[in-house]
Order: C-alpha cells, then structure tokens, then sequence
C-alpha cells in the first residue's frame, strides 16, 4: 500500500462508499481530470487493488436472517483439500478464514433460520469425511459489518 498516494488512497475511499460514483464526481472531489481518474482507476484494476465492484445486499431482504460464526476442526491433514472443495461453491459461506489455535477454519454462513443451519451443518460440513468438530457461533445482533478497508493507516497505528 506504500506506492498509492493521495489520491489514490482518496479515490479508493470514495469507490468503496459506492463503486458506481461517476467519474466525474470522482475528478471534483480529487481535482483530476475525468481522463485522469479513469487513468487511475484503470491501473488500480490493473495493479490488482481494486478487485471488482460489487453490489451489496440487504440479507433481511433476502431472508437470510441468521449470521452464524463456525469454526471447523479435523486432525488429519488430507481433510483440507476436501473440505476446501466442498465449500468452495457454497453460496451460504461468505468468508472462509484459515485459523490459528484449536480450529483448522472459521466460517461465515450467511443462512434463512437455525433449521437452515442445522442442515447446512450435518449436510455441507458434516459430510466432508474428517471433519471432527463444528463451533458455531449465532450473531444476535451486527453493529457493524462492512466490507471497506482502510486506505490509511489508522491513528493508532502510526
């Protein structure tokens, strides 16, 4: 992150609040040219640091009202690679973490209810030969979920 300059880090900033800002806007709040920002924006892409644009979802709309935290645990290394393929198109999964401490992995499930959960745990992860053990963890309540990163590091970090 050290070779983005202000601007950069200003632009990403922006396009994270709403990847469909025009670029124009972008130009006034950064003082480029429309054909600067596009320039920009264009080798952000390019560098890998913008990834895609993506729309994001209101879950309760969705009915998918339960969050849950799983973590997930074998002792037989030859389970990773099954386990990994069978989450991989798992639309209930949206972040997969490799874990330190007693868990091999820490799920987010996004699912409709505890009934929907308890399948996806005896059906997805339960199914996976080797797994051993299952966590999980129901959010109640989320204060706070983004997906945005810093694009400076914070004052506490300095």
């Amino acid at each position: 992150m050290s070779d983005l300059d202000a601007i950069d880090r200003k632009l990403l900033k922006i396009l994270q609040v709403d990847g469909r800002t025009p670029y124009a806007e972008l130009g006034k709040a950064v003082g480029l040219a429309v054909s600067s920002v596009n320039e920009r924006v264009r080798k952000l892409s390019e560098r890998g640091v913008i990834t895609g644009v993506h729309a994001q979802l209101s879950p309760e709309a969705l009915g998918l009202e339960l969050l849950a935290f799983v973590f997930v645990g074998w002792s037989d290394p030859a389970v990773e690679p099954r386990f990994l393929a069978r989450i991989a198109g798992e639309p209930a999964v949206l972040e997969c973490h490799h874990v330190t401490g007693a868990w091999n992995y820490l799920l987010k499930v996004r699912v409709r209810n505890s009934r929907t959960l308890e399948a996806f745990l005896g059906t997805v992860l339960k199914g996976v030969d080797g797994i051993q053990r299952t966590e999980s963890l129901i959010a109640l309540s989320s204060r706070k979920e983004t997906s945005a990163m810093a694009t400076e590091a914070p004052a506490w970090a300095r």
